[in-house]
């Protein structure tokens, strides 16, 4: 692996921790209804492990009320149980042709409690951002060994690994203080 490729590819990991990050940010409640927070509520679609937005249409009809309407109406009662063992905190109400849930206003307890859940998202994601510096050094110090770069390029290569891990662990402070001020909202 040459020294290009080795930035490359520790730039890449570092987005991708932020990506992942933002991505799980998008499924925790904040009070307004969106579609993101089923996608880890998953049913037992003959015999497969099966997300709820692959079985159901679902909608957003008020801004703080979802709309699940099945595909096959005798799915209705296996959703409902899915979503009943979520962590959503939400209890479905089915009309006969599909399932509403209804967002409540969180209180100042709920919202405290999903900032600390930020908190520790974020703190994550910096672990994975400094554990692809780490191993992107690793390799440029085996690189050293092997005689393939000099000393003077590894000192340069860290500062620039550390440049980039600077940057990415600032995006996910940033990324993270959105999504507080977002929850914190009332």
């Amino acid at each position: 692996m040459s020294v290009h490729q080795i930035l490359q590819d520790a730039e890449h990991r570092m987005k991708a921790a932020i990506d992942a990050m933002t991505h799980d940010f998008g499924t925790y409640r904040t009070g307004r209804a969106t579609t993101t927070v089923l996608e880890r509520v998953h049913i037992d679609y003959y015999g497969t492990d099966t997300p709820v937005s692959q079985v159901a249409n679902i909608s957003v009809p008020e801004p703080r009320q979802l709309y699940i309407q099945p595909y096959d109406k005798s799915m209705i009662p296996l959703i409902e149980r899915a979503i009943l063992k979520s962590d959503l905190g939400i209890s479905p109400v089915n009309d006969g042709g599909g399932i509403r849930l209804n967002f409540p206003q969180m209180t100042e307890d709920r919202r405290k409690e999903m900032v600390k859940q930020v908190h520790a998202r974020i703190e994550q994601a910096r672990i994975a951002i400094r554990n692809v510096r780490r191993d992107a050094i690793d390799h440029l110090k085996a690189l050293e060994k092997k005689k393939e770069i000099t000393e003077d390029e590894v000192k340069g290569n860290e500062a620039k690994v550390q440049k980039h891990t600077d940057h990415f662990v600032a995006e996910a402070d940033e990324v993270g203080k959105k999504k507080e001020a977002e929850l914190m909202t009332v």
